[in-house]
């Protein structure tokens, strides 16, 4: 089947449907393409908040520009660092506007957190389950809105461009242009044609390609994979930050997140003697940035040959605690933790994808007619490791910003009458799920065990051997089988693994979210 879309948009986050939601107006048609259901999407997961200056009389734009530059390694990129932090609050407007609720004090004013590396409180949060409440808003108005047609349970398999019409694209080719995307229907089995006008990707990061993460099993970076495919540029992949306070409970995947800001709370790290550790590492102690929390774990870890270790709010009020937190409460306490009387088993997790398919400031990727919002772009806006709570920020400035550009491009735009079918002669349904499942569990564990939180030249280039070798089973595979979401999510993993570990290999040095013991940062004290 063929269907033609103004726009269609690739992900159903707080990205896209807010892309979504700019665009769509009487005589525009656009497609939500969601991999699952609408609700399933890692804003759903952002526990902490939102960064933005709302309180002038002790913040202003200048130190929330400043402390993202410092947690980025001062790699980010200026002009999109105050981009995001200039353009904030008119976003947190328009969340309010569509009906998302932030918490506030009796006076009105925002009940402000602190995360670390920030240096004023200016989080703005819902409980300690912000994402689920951006998600509950937008979701509201997405299905509500004439305009937009949402596509449940499809997943995109690859983006459209000149290759697909016969013309050898290289990635020196400067005039790429993307014409929509083949669609799996996963009810059908069929896949179908979506020609757009302009599309967006907004699928998020790739926190599945490790064992150990934070993120719903459904980020295997798709939209990355894709892209890069189709021969766009995608830039820092090195830069994976794990978060340093993932629930330890074994046999849980995805991990449950303890947010960041139960340290700005006043949590305090101990190892599994009791013992405070983070002044042996940073002078912030426990609101040192994630990267620099995340190594000092992974240190006490190996040093100690422990596991995990303690997250400690039993020094705070027990009213306030379950107040404040009130689902972290309930998800230990079903596992038998009081945290008010209890300390909390934490380790690392895969987290945060800093890096991605890299944009302009409007939004626009290297191929033309793609935009790419979220967590799957890369804005400049990270560096080498991003500041707490300033992702979902990131994602509606930067969806305001494509939602603008794209409104005024498209009027230029045709659809693409000549893009054939998507062509599976000659292929067949996998006799052997088995096959796929294990080459995804080998992906995880070569990530987790050579392309973690510190990495050495010869763990990455042993990585790079083994997954050399899946990567050519996999293409075989692919080559003489029926679409289906499970051979792609592992084709994807395995180009978003790649991704990693060369960027990764380019990088001569520590930076940011990137450890080499081979190239150790000058008086580093992990």
């Amino acid at each position: 089947m063929t269907y033609e879309y103004d726009y269609i948009v690739i992900g159903s986050g707080i990205a896209g449907m807010s892309f979504a939601l700019k665009v769509a107006r009487p005589g525009v048609r656009v497609a939500l393409i969601c991999k699952t259901s609408l609700d399933e999407a890692n804003t759903a997961l952002a526990q902490g908040g939102v960064a933005s200056v709302t309180n002038l009389e002790t913040d202003d734009f200048e130190k929330h520009i400043h402390d993202t530059m410092v947690a980025g390694d001062w790699l980010s990129d200026p002009a999109a660092v105050e981009k995001v932090v200039r353009g904030a609050p008119a976003q947190i407007s328009q969340l309010i506007s569509w009906g998302v609720n932030f918490d506030r004090k009796t006076d009105g004013t925002f009940d402000l957190h602190r995360e670390g590396g920030h240096s004023e409180f200016r989080i703005l949060h819902h409980a300690d389950n912000t994402g689920f409440e951006i998600q509950r808003g937008l979701m509201e108005q997405v299905r509500n809105h004439p305009q937009i047609d949402i596509f449940d349970n499809h997943f995109a398999i690859e983006i459209i461009t000149q290759h697909h019409l016969g013309r050898i694209v290289t990635r020196n080719t400067r005039d790429i242009t993307c014409y929509g995307a083949y669609v799996l229907d996963q009810a059908t089995g069929q896949v179908d044609k979506f020609l757009a006008k302009v599309t967006l990707m907004a699928t998020g990061g790739c926190g599945a390609v490790y064992q150990t993460t934070t993120n719903p099993l459904i980020a295997t970076g798709d939209g990355i994979a894709m892209v890069y495919r189709a021969k766009g540029t995608v830039k820092d992949m090195e830069f994976i930050q794990f978060h340093p306070t993932a629930l330890f409970h074994p046999g849980d995947r995805p991990s449950f997140l303890i947010t960041e800001a139960m340290r700005g709370y006043g949590g305090v790290l101990r190892n599994l003697k009791g013992e405070e550790f983070m002044h042996k590492y940073d002078s912030r102690l426990s609101l040192a940035p994630r990267d620099i929390v995340a190594r000092a774990i992974d240190s006490e870890m190996k040093f100690n040959g422990d596991d995990h270790v303690y997250l400690d709010v039993t020094h705070k009020d027990p009213d306030e605690t379950r107040r404040h937190f009130p689902n972290i409460y309930a998800k230990c306490m079903s596992l038998g933790i009081d945290i008010t009387k209890e300390y909390i088993p934490v380790a690392p997790a895969a987290h945060y994808l800093c890096g991605g398919i890299k944009v302009d400031t409007n939004g626009e990727s290297t191929i033309r007619r793609l935009y790419a919002v979220g967590e799957c772009s890369c804005t400049g806006l990270h560096g080498g490791n991003r500041l707490a709570s300033n992702s979902l920020i990131e994602a509606v400035v930067y969806a305001d910003a494509a939602a603008s550009h794209a409104s005024q491009c498209i009027g230029h735009y045709d659809w693409r009458t000549d893009v054939p079918d998507w062509n599976d002669d000659g292929t067949s349904h996998p006799e052997e799920m088995v096959l796929i499942t294990q080459s995804i569990r080998e992906v995880n564990q070569i990530m987790g065990t050579y392309v973690g939180i510190v990495r050495s030249n010869l763990r990455l280039d042993r990585a790079w051997n083994r997954l050399d070798i899946l990567y050519e089973e996999t293409e075989r595979l692919f080559k003489r089988s029926k679409a289906s979401r499970e051979i792609c999510e592992l084709r994807n993993i395995i180009n978003v693994g790649y991704l990693i570990m060369r960027q990764a290999k380019e990088r001569k040095e520590s930076r940011g979210l990137h450890y080499t013991v081979d190239y150790p940062p000058r008086g580093h004290k992990i």
